[in-house]
């Protein structure tokens, strides 16, 4: 049923649909579209930056209340908004995840480098994610230097951080605290009616959106990636990823109350 009414609407979406879904449950992959294709990221590279950080400072011992400086405001920031000129790292970390902070993210970026975080990146099992660019650097990304994912990359990405692979417990609790706190609910959960709990990031550009992340049910949880590129109209592709979302959802929760 799941699996015919996905076919479905991926056939009617105008645009390439990128998904991946995995039962938590059974660690099994129940649905996959387009899931090794390379893409182009928009912020959900902000995942990855995100954990490469929490790394960085498990294994220095570091600090997530020290302050840094920012020097250059970029738009799409509720720092910029502010004309904030300090933060505390882990606030940098929570508007660069709740409201895909761009100024807070380039902060970031400067703390370890591109290099440092693909190295980390294929470090993790990353194999075709990279960052390549800063937020709002469009003259980089004109030059062929963009910031890139798959599908597959995410799942797997998502998986680490659901069993708690990548980091120490508290670490990875830190993580999910941020990744729980999203701000952007248009797209994964935009038909869904229940209070429901997702750790996600989304990701959008003028010609892509996304949205990833975990779906915490009561008796069963699962990764969810929906990733549409060569987009025309973001709204229609994010009412895609709710389609999509709601059809998912619902065929797990059938599950647990045992009508499918």
């Amino acid at each position: 049923m799941m699996h015919k009414q996905l076919e479905r609407i991926i056939a009617q979406c105008p645009y390439k649909v990128h998904s991946i879904v995995e039962d938590y449950n059974t660690n099994e992959i129940v649905w996959k579209n387009r899931n090794e294709e390379i893409f182009s990221s928009a912020s959900i590279i902000k995942v990855p930056i995100l954990f490469a950080i929490l790394a960085h400072l498990q294994k220095t011992n570091g600090n997530l209340n020290r302050i840094y400086e920012i020097s250059h405001m970029v738009d799409f920031s509720v720092l910029t908004e502010q004309r904030q000129t300090q933060a505390t790292l882990h606030e940098l970390l929570l508007w660069m995840i709740i409201t895909s902070d761009n100024t807070a993210t380039n902060v970031c970026i400067d703390l370890l480098g591109m290099d440092a975080f693909n190295d980390y990146f294929k470090e993790i099992g990353l194999h075709n994610t990279r960052v390549q660019r800063k937020m709002m650097d469009f003259e980089r990304q004109k030059m062929g230097f963009d910031n890139e994912t798959t599908a597959q990359d995410m799942q797997h990405l998502f998986g680490q951080i659901y069993r708690g692979t990548l980091l120490t417990k508290e670490w990875n609790a830190v993580a999910l605290d941020i990744l729980s706190r999203q701000r952007s609910h248009e797209s994964l959960k935009r038909y869904i009616v229940d209070d429901v709990k997702m750790a996600h990031k989304t990701g959008g550009l003028d010609t892509v959106d996304h949205d990833a992340g975990i779906v915490f049910t009561r008796n069963r949880d699962y990764f969810i990636g929906v990733f549409i590129t060569e987009v025309t109209d973001n709204d229609k592709a994010r009412q895609t990823i709710g389609t999509i979302s709601k059809i998912v959802y619902d065929h797990f929760t059938k599950q647990e109350e045992g009508i499918d």
